[in-house]
């Protein structure tokens, strides 16, 4: 019994769009000030264009291979099944976290009327917690009642949500709009390039959006993926430009309770900065909005990520990483059912027990890293299949090796210790999963993307987001740049490498459950 094939061109637009905006924008505007004051707009753009050169390789890889959980299966095509389990288990590490962050970014929001959920600190108290839970298991009949039901839902939920917070943005920058804030206080770059570029990491979370459109491309009706990939790129880029400018403009330092011009305190505000501001501007029906979208934009945000991350596992059950009954589909529904039950079940521990983190933004840089280390194979995947004559297009040749690059740069930037954190979760999955399920196939492959992690780790360690701050980090990001290209043609290469593994009949037997 196959997926079924529902979600057209504006569905999967929408999807794309509505599930990237959501936690990230209204979060990470405050903790992304804080480490490069009005050079937060740079560091947006930035980001738009490193993701854009990410989001290319998704454009021709879910043109080749339109499967469920995609980004998780591209890698054992060309370079077998252990790079394949330690990249699926990076986007798997990173899918498990978001839906968590949704729901408490809900209670956040829900807050402003309870104000017991969360406590001073800005941490989720214990009835918090449970409020969060309940809210996860919530995602799931949104996803349960089959594609078609989804689609339907995120086409009119994610439309609205988009009104909604365009209409906060320009509602923001209309009744308080303070030039002096981008140039009084240290000027435009107050911390200089670095603080730009320590920011990134915090505006990727954010442009996950487009991850979850090739990871429906096997439901998708429509062949137009690759348009809904990168039209999805430019109107997220577009909303969150739009809001850094709107939360730089309306900074009143005195009403929020912060030291004038002390950028780097916009990260202890409390809760959703963007409710704060409202409330400084005492503008009642801007505030409603506000709140209106600080709960059900993570909400539509949070379904949509427990959907695209239960069709990972999916995959992973293709894979055979985890057990067969992950690819079971519903009889009814069409919907690998158990993928999506697990996927919740463990979400709402991770919901839990995320309750003693000092603020949400711990959770959302870490699960940016997980991601990034799983994306570093999407390029390299790209490459080998452009060397192989799969892929015809030259611009390969340059979209690929950038790709690879700007992710690599991203994990980079991330820091110390937040980098070996993701690197010990992922490791600790990759050898429990590969253990138990005996995936030894074509490891001689994948000996560069474990040399890559572990340059990347060795690199925030010694350089100067590290604890050793041993080079300075122009340096330090031209040595990143550099060696991790050449990590990228020893992964290219590497995928021709002949083994007396059984990678051909593993192929086989992938392409014929996919057909």
């Amino acid at each position: 019994m196959p997926l079924r094939k529902e979600l057209g061109f504006l569905e999967l637009t929408i999807l794309g769009i509505s599930g990237a905006v959501g936690t990230g924008v209204l979060f990470s505007s405050a903790g992304m000030s804080a480490l490069a004051g009005p050079g937060v707009i740079l560091a947006w753009v930035l980001g738009s264009i490193f993701y854009t050169f990410v989001g290319l390789t998704y454009v021709e890889l879910s043109r080749i291979y339109p499967e469920a959980g995609g980004p998780s299966r591209y890698a054992i095509y060309s370079h077998g099944k252990v790079t394949n389990l330690i990249n699926a288990m990076a986007d798997l590490i990173w899918y498990l976290f978001i839906p968590p962050i949704e729901a408490l970014a809900v209670v956040e929001g829900l807050d402003y009327f309870y104000p017991s959920l969360i406590n001073s600190s800005g941490v989720p108290t214990t009835e918090g917690v449970l409020i969060g839970v309940v809210i996860l298991f919530l995602f799931i009949p949104f996803n349960y009642f089959g594609v078609k039901f989804f689609g339907k839902s995120t086409l009119v939920g994610g439309g609205v949500k988009l009104i909604l917070y365009l209409a906060v943005a320009l509602g923001v920058i209309a009744l308080s709009f303070i030039p002096r804030n981008f140039t009084a206080y240290g000027g435009f770059l107050p911390f200089g390039f670095a603080g730009v570029f320590s920011a990134i990491p915090l505006a990727m979370f954010a442009f996950g959006g487009i991850r979850v459109i090739p990871d429906y491309a096997e439901e998708a009706k429509t062949k137009k993926l690759g348009s809904a990939i990168l039209i999805t790129i430019l109107g997220q880029s577009l909303i969150y430009v739009l809001f850094s400018i709107a939360f730089v403009a309306s900074l009143n330092w005195s009403k929020l309770g912060i030291k004038q011009g002390c950028w780097s305190s916009l990260s202890s505000l409390p809760g959703n900065p963007f409710i704060d501001i409202a409330s400084s501007l005492h503008s009642s029906p801007l505030l409603l909005l506000t709140i209106i979208i600080g709960i059900i934009g993570p909400f539509i945000t949070g379904y949509i990520y427990l959907g695209a991350g239960t069709r990972v596992l999916f995959a992973m059950g293709r894979s055979g990483y985890v057990p067969s009954s992950m690819r079971e589909l519903h009889e009814r529904y069409s919907i690998p059912y158990w993928s999506l039950i697990v996927f919740a079940i463990i979400g709402s521990v991770v919901t839990y027990i995320s309750s003693p983190l000092p603020t949400i933004y711990g959770l959302i840089t870490d699960s940016v890293i997980a991601g990034y280390i799983g994306f570093l194979v999407n390029p390299v995947v790209m490459g080998s299949l452009w060397r192989k004559g799969v892929i015809k297009n030259r611009f390969t040749l340059v979209v690929s090796p950038l790709a690879f690059i700007f992710s690599s740069l991203i994990v980079f930037w991330s820091g110390w210790p937040l980098v070996p954190y993701a690197v010990i979760l992922l490791t600790a999955g990759s050898l429990i999963f590969g253990a138990i399920y005996k995936v030894k196939e074509d490891f001689v492959k994948s000996l560069w993307y474990i040399g890559d992690i572990a340059f990347l780790t060795i690199m925030t360690y010694i350089g100067s987001d590290g604890a050793l701050k041993l080079i300075n980090f122009y340096e330090a990001s031209a040595i990143v740049s550099v060696v991790s290209l050449i990590f990228y043609f020893l992964g290219v290469w590497s995928s021709n490498i002949s083994t007396t593994s059984s990678r051909s009949n593993s192929d086989k037997a992938s392409n014929k459950e996919v057909s």
